[in-house]
């Protein structure tokens, strides 16, 4: 019988929802509402499909061909983009959204690095089978009667592309394919038990993804960098604290979009994590911060480049 690796090999941590600290840092996702309000539902009707029967009983009594339809979908949600588009943030805080909206307990497991082994044979396959069984025990355990659910797990799965690659590319090795259809089976066998539980998939390279894995996709989601509306959304509240006009405001914006010489602008993590933290620290800890300053600073900064999607062979 083989021993099943330590939980600490198979997830970075555990997360229960809901939270504050989630709800938090949910709300400062700002410029992705769409993307929040979809994967809330999405995940809502995966994990908890008597939601959407209690919705069809009020609206639509009688549409059960639609409404089986819908609940046969695969638990598994791609979120595909740009590099800091703001994937992973959001994936490991919409637990908190759907908890709240469905009135159950989400805990999240996000997988970790070290399931995709050391290359030794059979290493990836036995720890993703192993970290897809805990999933399945635990979401058993919440299953509950008339598809209403107890509570619900969310396994995240981040860099995906790095687990779930094609096997139709022609340098993969054996064990890298083992590992795939390992992955499949595991989503496979959350459907097929119509489990109180879902797979959230990021990953920078969409196209690199095995197409079994996509056709499983309850939906994919794509994530762009944001437009100047976005942007602006981000920028505003804390540069209006500093005491900036909205004439001051608009021009950072607009020097963090596409300019002359460069065809693409900041990502969100561009603006959060590099922008506002350099213009803080650049009149820290003798200056106040001062506008022209801070587009000085806006300008000078190189946003990330695209990330460079490789064609598979």
């Amino acid at each position: 019988m083989t021993t099943r690796p330590p939980l600490d090999e198979l997830f970075e941590r555990r997360l229960t929802y809901p939270d504050v600290d989630a709800m938090d840092r949910l709300a400062r996702l700002v410029g992705l509402d769409d993307q929040k309000s979809r994967l809330t539902k999405i995940l809502g009707l995966l994990v908890n499909p008597r939601g959407l029967e209690t919705w069809a009983k009020k609206h639509h009594h009688g549409a059960t061909d639609l409404l089986n339809t819908v609940l046969r979908r695969p638990p598994l949600v791609v979120l595909a983009g740009d590099v800091g588009s703001g994937k992973s943030e959001l994936a490991e805080t919409i637990g908190d959204a759907v908890a709240r909206q469905e009135k159950i307990e989400i805990t999240l497991f996000p997988l970790s690095l070290s399931t995709r082994g050391q290359g030794r044979v059979g290493e990836m396959t036995q720890l993703l089978s192993a970290a897809f069984d805990y999933t399945v025990e635990e979401a058993t355990k919440l299953k509950g009667t008339s598809n209403r659910s107890r509570g619900a797990i969310l396994l995240l799965v981040d860099e995906a592309d790095a687990i779930a690659q094609s096997r139709e590319a022609a340098q993969m090795h054996h064990e890298d394919r083992a590992g795939v259809n390992a992955f499949i089976r595991g989503i496979d066998r959350i459907g097929n038990g119509r489990l109180p539980a879902a797979v959230i998939m990021c990953t920078n390279r969409l196209g690199s993804l095995d197409p079994a894995v996509k056709r499983r996709a309850a939906d994919i989601l794509a994530f762009d960098r944001p437009n100047e509306l976005q942007r602006h959304a981000v920028l505003d509240r804390p540069l209006k604290q500093l005491g900036f006009s909205q004439t001051s405001i608009t021009a950072i914006v607009t020097a963090t979009g596409v300019v002359k010489g460069r065809d693409h602008g900041f990502t969100f993590s561009d603006l959060t994590q590099r922008l506002l933290p350099a213009i803080v620290l650049d009149a820290y800890p003798d200056q106040a911060v001062v506008p022209q300053r801070a587009l000085a600073i806006a300008e000078s900064i190189m946003p990330t480049p695209p990330f460079q999607e490789k064609v598979i062979e």
